[in-house]
């Protein structure tokens, strides 16, 4: 008998609904927490600095855990670490409404994030061994644009639910609206996610915790994992601040270690060996970076341009920046089944290029439809771009690892936000003036470039979707 939400003969939609319901989870509680900050600092007599943490702690955690639940979902299956992670995230919530510190709280963020990590490898996983789909399969495409949209949805209503649930409940709301989508995701992927391992096996009670994956998850190389979060968080400490040479020395150290214990291992956590032979793969990590570093560069350093130098107000600025998660929204769902890979990449880079160069001549007295265009010129980007690299991704990794590629996407992805902030940091050291703008706008332009370069050299993206061959010329006799 099939399991429910097996798929036969190829991707199972009702799969959709619980993958989706999922993976809102991290971005709603990234584009949430925003709006949250300030009361949460005046609760606990905190200031800028420490607050900061709520949002760098679920970075972190999510940056080191993606890759991490990557590789059990590729052990085990995506059943199990879907359901424990989504019970994680019930957890979070929980604790965030009932936490007596700022200490907890960030605890709180910090499970959120690793609760957080497993939804998005098991989509990719299932979407890749669901009848061997690609990235330019039409249900394979269906189910990535469903996914991105839901992203792209969170990150505009994020925010906007965030004020509703502070003004009905105070702050702790935002944490305890966790409780109730965790509930959703336990429902769902109970119902509906395949009890079936990584191989393809299934026990005979039911169980997906069959004797096959549990061996697997003997192997998951715990060695690895360990100097892989000390050298990724040790990186993310030292762009975020703490610049010590200890801090740093601790990166090279772990990363170094890291390589050598991975090339060493007879199962690694990171196929270091499989990884370079990829090109491929390595070049859409580092597109994801890329793009990453400038779109979050626009929405956390242009927002604050736009209250302390232009002096708009918080509803004011967020209502400026719907035009650009509108249209990302729209060109994500109207494109993302039938654009293909490269040149949805180059003409989102193209989008971001003309909007950077647009925001490095803005003034404080600029025209309000210049403002306008800075924000459809990223909105571009940010609808084509993530949707792209998905597809790229889906067909670039390898059937086996699909679930640890798919969580280093999202490292890589984590990353850039990251650098992001460690830029606006750097170029806004006395508040967002109109100068470090510019000098913003021209980092990001850099990222659209190297984005184009990259893209251009990576030969393995399609140049049309699937199925769009040109058709033969019919033959002429000539007898």
């Amino acid at each position: 008998m099939t399991a429910p939400g097996t798929a036969v003969g190829g991707y199972d939609r009702r799969l959709t609904l619980p993958l989706a319901v999922g993976s809102l989870l991290n971005p709603i509680n990234s584009s949430m927490i925003s709006v949250a900050l300030v009361p949460i600092g005046v609760a606990f007599g905190a200031g800028p600095a420490q607050t900061v943490w709520l949002v760098t702690a679920l970075y972190l955690a999510t940056a080191v855990g993606q890759p991490v639940a990557g590789r059990i979902v590729d052990l085990v299956g995506p059943r199990r670490p879907y359901l424990v992670g989504t019970a994680l995230v019930g957890l979070a919530g929980v604790l965030g409404a009932l936490a007596p510190t700022l200490g907890v709280l960030v605890l709180a963020r910090v499970l959120l994030g690793l609760g957080t990590c497993a939804a998005y490898p098991a989509a990719m996983w299932l979407v890749r061994r669901s009848g061997g789909g690609h990235g330019r399969d039409r249900s394979t495409a269906t189910v990535l644009t469903v996914l991105a949209v839901t992203n792209q949805v969170m990150m505009i209503v994020g925010p906007t639910l965030g004020g509703v649930l502070i003004g009905v409940g105070g702050w702790r709301a935002v944490f305890t609206v966790n409780v109730p989508l965790a509930a959703a995701c336990l429902v769902l992927g109970a119902r509906r996610l395949p009890r079936t391992t990584a191989a393809g096996l299934r026990g005979d009670d039911g169980d997906d915790g069959s004797a096959a994956g549990t061996a697997a998850a003997a192997r998951a190389d715990a060695g690895g994992v360990l100097l892989f979060a000390v050298a990724l968080t040790s990186l993310m400490l030292v762009l975020v601040g703490a610049t010590g040479a200890t801090v740093l020395g601790v990166t090279v150290v772990a990363g170094a270690w890291f390589a050598r214990h991975e090339l060493r291992t007879a199962h690694p956590f990171v196929d270091l060996r499989l990884l370079i032979g990829n090109r491929p793969l390595l070049l859409t990590y580092a597109r994801a970076m890329l793009g990453a570093t400038a779109i979050y560069a626009f929405l956390f350093g242009y927002v604050q341009w736009l209250e302390q130098s232009r002096g708009l107000t918080e509803a004011a600025a967020g209502l400026l920046m719907l035009p650009t998660s509108v249209l990302a929204v729209a060109l994500a769902s109207t494109t993302g089944r039938r654009a293909p890979v490269r040149p949805a990449l180059l003409v989102g880079a193209v989008s971001l290029l003309v909007g950077a160069g647009v925001l490095a001549t803005v003034a404080t007295d600029s025209p309000l439809w210049v403002l306008v265009v800075v924000g459809l010129g990223i909105g571009g980007m940010q609808g084509l771009f993530g949707l792209a690299n998905q597809k790229a991704l889906a067909d670039q990794a390898d059937p086996g690892t699909v679930g640890a590629a798919a969580g280093l996407l999202r490292t890589f992805t984590y990353l850039g936000a990251l650098v992001s902030t460690a830029a606006i940091a750097a170029l806004y050291p006395q508040g967002a003036t109109t100068t470090g703008l510019h000098d913003l706008a021209l980092a990001m332009a850099g990222c659209a470039l190297g984005v184009v370069l990259l893209t251009a050299v990576d030969r393995s993206l399609p140049r049309r979707p699937r199925g769009s061959r040109p058709r033969p010329r019919p033959r002429t006799d000539t007898r």
